[in-house]
């Protein structure tokens, strides 16, 4: 019996960034969503001496998702290792990696690879599956490489927050919801239109038109993860245009009174939109305004969540 075939492919970018940069970025996946295109949750399920399990979720198109988990660990050289658990047809196996290579002038040297067995040796099928990863590995070492190279105008532009809400009610009740958006029109007040599809069980795409606190009317395409009971992540596929992206959850914790519902916003201002918030506006202002305007608008839905899950609890 012949021996399984292992293929191999290998994309490299040089980046103008220290290695300990280029790596961090790498490591943190939890942060990919926010520069990533395709990248839209990524949740450690565990960790131990054998690394981290992670389940990530990452958009195929304008309307499909998928999602698939493997073991990362960071070697003691500090190349990052990767491997499926399990690999999903047509694959027997599917691991790779990260290495980093310092460069002369102080840049970084990145080698993104991929190595993987079919479960039915085929030459078409194998070219197929190889071109894919080559375009997915090239499009991501060009996400990399922007993020290290622009990380400190990035961190500048980019806001990040969370508000709580207690709530006496049930998890059950709170997560109903905020997980039924196609009811939010009549629901939530700053939501005018909301279009939703879901093809697949809890991850949901839809647009929504929204009107601000400041009469600002925006149109927006969102994909959600939803993991019942616990968290839903959202990620926009088309911000508006002030921003270059936004990204965030809703997180659902019990306590022995009832629960906290926390909302979670991360955006990145859009340098190109800032007159759209007002002439001479500046990232600071742009970051200001954020805080205010998305802060509201998940404080109201928080309070209407509550206010729903309260009274299905008998207050």
């Amino acid at each position: 019996m012949a021996a399984a075939k292992t293929r191999r492919v290998e994309e490299k970018a040089l980046i103008a960034a220290p290695v300990a940069t280029v790596r961090d970025i790498v490591v943190d996946v939890e942060a990919w969503p926010q520069v990533h295109r395709p990248a839209v949750h990524a949740e450690i399920l565990s960790s131990d001496d054998n690394g981290d399990l992670i389940q990530h979720w990452s958009i195929m198109d304008d309307s499909t998702a998928r999602t698939w988990t493997s073991r990362r660990r960071v070697t003691e050289s500090g190349e990052v290792r990767f491997a499926h658990e399990p690999a999903d047809e047509p694959f027997a196996s599917v691991a790779g990696g990260f290495e980093f290579e310092e460069q002369p002038d102080g840049g970084t040297l990145v080698r993104m690879y991929h190595e993987f067995i079919l479960l039915r040796d085929d030459d078409t099928v194998a070219a197929r599956r190889s071109d894919s990863m080559r375009r997915g590995s090239q499009e991501y070492l060009e996400t990399l490489r922007f993020a290290a190279e622009n990380a400190e105008d990035l961190r500048l532009r980019t806001i990040t927050f969370e508000d709580p809400l207690f709530v006496a009610g049930s998890v059950a009740d709170a997560y109903t919801y905020l997980y039924e958006a196609d009811k939010w029109p009549e629901r939530i007040p700053h939501v005018l239109r909301l279009d939703l599809e879901e093809s697949m069980p809890n991850i949901q795409f839809f647009d929504m038109d929204t009107r601000s606190a400041d009469g600002s009317e925006h149109t927006t395409r969102s994909v959600r993860i939803c993991l019942p009971g616990h968290k839903i992540v959202y990620k926009q596929t088309r911000p508006p245009k002030t921003l270059d992206a936004h990204t965030g959850h809703w997180l659902f914790t019990e306590t022995p009174e009832g629960l906290i519902v926390s909302a979670r916003h991360t955006a990145t201002v859009r340098p190109a939109g800032l007159h759209l918030l007002g002439a001479g506006t500046k990232v600071e202002g742009a970051r200001r305004y954020l805080r205010r305007v998305l802060s509201a608008n998940s404080m109201g839905n928080l309070r209407l969540a509550k206010e729903y899950a309260e009274k299905l609890a008998g207050f």
